[in-house]
């Protein structure tokens, strides 16, 4: 493929088209600057349904929607914000007591307090933001490679696509990351998550002091958690360690899999009653192994592609940063593809692929030290070894100083990327021009 004239469009692939690749369609479609932009999604799934689990998204990651203009995910009733204004509460798993809260350190704008969504909700409203026509369904990815000329993508239906720049959206297990970078691989990270979406009108009477707030109880190894969502919905989900290996829970557990429910309400039996009652109240639940991988050395995975999302930073289910990061990749790669096209769209000719590469390498110095950053206290969390406790009190023990030990995120989930595109960029501040061009 020759690269892009004024007649011919710049064609953008994007493998999946979840939030991360939605979100990356809707900022480059909005903030890049590029013109003759075509952008074209390919996702396996047959049909785009409000399914799947609940999301939070943390103070960068409402920030980043807003910045993007999907201002319906802010609708009152799109998602729930706890009503006390703290972002985290843990409770003791049997005396039900706090033990520690997060605060906010640099959030002055309620609407970007940590936001709990159905994911089906907030995939909804991004959609609303991406032509129906540029969504290709039933398009799993199997391959891709990367030329002078273009890059292309194959499916699993025996099709290709042909584009001048590929990102891959395809989440922890991406196709387009094992094309480019085989080595990587995955491990599991011996928790498993057991997780269901529901109405809240189940709960209704039924559970004694159900907090206002979103409430994560800590055991001495397993976790529950529970909140409301927007929508009239309600989550629960519970963490638990399972000892086999990667090839065996590869082989086992699906990501996704329905599992039977009873044995998740005989899990927290014991537990206080608040957790209890949620737990036999639990109408199903389904699996979700947590898997990591390590820090990929680059986000250049060729000269005209690369990663965002999960796709990108294979940390896992670890503080619930998922959508957010990945709603700031996509800005940044918008960010970088603006910096560096806009001093060439008064000049006739093609984007040239040395751009396209030159862009990708500032997204990649923008967003991949911070994610790395991420990685290593996941992979250090990952690697410690479990407590063996030699009676009740020295287990008692343990967790106060696991509670007490927590690693401080709100460098994590008060991020501000367009702050650090700006100053890896040479800036220290946003002038007003630019504030009004973004």
């Amino acid at each position: 493929m020759a690269d892009n004239n004024a007649q011919e469009p710049f064609r953008v692939l994007i493998a999946g088209a979840g939030i991360g690749g939605l979100a990356t369609a809707v900022a480059l479609s909005r903030i890049s600057g590029i013109p003759n932009l075509d952008i074209q999604l390919y996702e396996q799934a047959d049909e785009l349904l409000e399914i799947g689990a609940s999301i939070a998204l943390s103070p960068n990651g409402m920030r980043t929607l807003e910045k993007l203009g999907v201002t319906n995910a802010f609708d009152d009733d799109a998602g729930f914000r706890g009503t006390s204004g703290i972002p985290q509460i843990i409770r003791h798993w049997k005396s039900n007591q706090v033990v520690s809260v997060d605060t906010y350190t640099s959030v002055s704008d309620p609407r970007h307090h940590t936001t709990r969504f159905h994911r089906g909700h907030i995939h909804a409203a991004l959609l609303k933001h991406v032509p129906s026509s540029n969504i290709h369904l039933g398009k799993k990815t199997v391959g891709a490679k990367s030329d002078a000329d273009g890059v292309t993508l194959f499916f699993e239906d025996g099709t290709k696509a042909r584009g001048h720049v590929l990102i891959g959206a395809d989440g922890i297990k991406s196709k387009v990351r094992q094309a480019f970078v085989p080595e990587h691989k995955l491990k599991y990270s011996g928790k498993t998550f057991a997780r269901a979406t529901f109405d809240a009108s189940i709960l209704e009477g039924k559970v004694p002091d159900l907090p206002e707030d979103a409430i994560h109880w800590w055991g001495l190894n397993d976790h529950f958690f529970a909140s409301k969502l927007g929508k009239g919905q309600f989550t629960t989900v519970g963490s638990f360690d399972d000892p086999r290996s990667t090839e065996e829970i590869d082989k086992a557990v699906a990501w996704n899999q329905a599992d039977d429910v009873s044995w998740f309400k005989e899990k927290y039996k014991n537990w206080n009653p608040t957790v209890k009652a949620l737990s036999e109240l639990t109408p199903y639940i389904r699996l979700y192994p947590n898997y990591v991988g390590d820090a990929l050395p680059s986000w250049v995975i060729s000269d005209r592609a690369t990663l965002v999302g999960d796709a990108a930073h294979t940390h896992g289910g670890s503080f619930a940063a998922g959508g957010s990061l990945a709603l700031d990749d996509s800005l940044a790669l918008a960010l970088a593809f603006k910096h560096v096209i806009s001093p060439q769209i008064s000049s006739p000719g093609p984007i040239g692929a040395s751009a396209i590469k030159q862009a990708i390498q500032l997204y990649d110095s923008v967003r991949r030290p911070h994610t790395t950053r991420l990685l290593e206290v996941v992979h250090g969390q990952f690697k410690a070894k479990k407590p063996v406790y030699s009676s009740d009190e020295d287990a008692e023990k343990s967790l106060q100083t696991k509670v007490k030990g927590r690693p401080d995120t709100n460098w994590l989930s008060e991020h501000d990327v367009e702050e650090t595109f700006f100053r890896v960029i040479g800036q220290s501040k946003k002038t007003p021009s630019e504030r009004a061009r973004l």
